[in-house]
């Protein structure tokens, strides 16, 4: 990330905070505005590299986005009157702000880390499904329906709608990057990391109350956690907390103790 996007990026997150009446929709129409940047070329080149002409980058968001809310339009204003490293970093840094809007409007802690992390382990653990998403070819609307086939019912408007984007617009990454990335600005707007622990077992509640509060005193906060089941660790733990991995499993003791064998 370059130094360009850090400071773009801030002011961004700044004025969000300051922001008045950022609800659901706020967070739906800077992520529709991100994919419609994303969708024209001519667009994104004018936006991204703003010629210091603010008023004609003005202008051009409100011909734009005249139909979206003062207070997303706003928003947009900032992002694209502020300096990026890239056109790419424009259409992050739109996007990081949708997803921070609707987390705000979250009303059970961790529920949307949850769902997203659930959507991902299932689109990924089947290869057909991943690649339907991941489909260049395909629509972004049949995208958005598959997401919301998968999801059903059961799932909150704010996972939905950050799902439904993520698939939309994907900027070449693969779902699992998608998905985890999202989920930690989520957790990140809440104060808060997002950290995976991969057991052979499940963990009682004493046990993850536990592991969760290892983790809060290594990294210095609270920690959104999801656990998974492998039976194949055969004990112990994994932990991964962004790109860091503790692995204190059975499975990769054993791993080692081989190796030295075979050295």
């Amino acid at each position: 990330m370059g130094s360009a996007t850090r400071s773009s990026l801030q002011t961004a997150r700044s004025a969000l905070a300051a922001a008045k009446g950022v609800d659901l929709a706020t967070g739906e129409q800077l992520l529709a505005a991100a994919r419609t940047i994303g969708g024209s070329t001519q667009l994104l080149s004018a936006l991204a590299n703003p010629s210091g002409d603010a008023a004609g980058t003005k202008a051009l968001v409100a011909a734009v986005f005249g139909e979206i809310g003062p207070t997303a339009r706003g928003l947009v204003d900032v992002v694209v009157s502020s300096r990026w490293s890239s056109g790419d970093d424009v259409l992050a840094g739109l996007e990081e702000l949708g997803i921070r809007a609707i987390a705000t409007t979250a009303t059970t802690p961790g529920a949307i880390e949850a769902e997203l992390f659930e959507f991902g382990r299932a689109v990924t653990s089947d290869a057909e499904l991943e690649l339907a998403i991941g489909s260049k070819r395909d629509s972004a609307a049949g995208k958005l329906s598959l997401v919301q086939s998968l999801l059903g019912g059961s799932a909150s408007a704010q996972t939905l709608a950050i799902a439904g984007h993520l698939v939309q617009q994907p900027r070449g990454r693969r779902i699992g990057e998608l998905v985890r990335g999202a989920a930690a600005i989520v957790a990140d707007t809440a104060g808060k990391g997002v950290a995976t622990v991969t057991v052979a077992r499940p963990l009682s509640a004493a046990q993850i109350s536990a592991v969760t509060a290892s983790i809060a005193r290594r990294y210095g906060r609270d920690h959104v956690v999801n656990q998974v089941v492998d039976a194949s660790l055969v004990g112990g733990v994994r932990v991964q907390v962004g790109d860091e991995v503790i692995d204190g499993s059975i499975a990769s003791r054993l791993a080692d103790v081989k190796l030295q064998l075979a050295g």
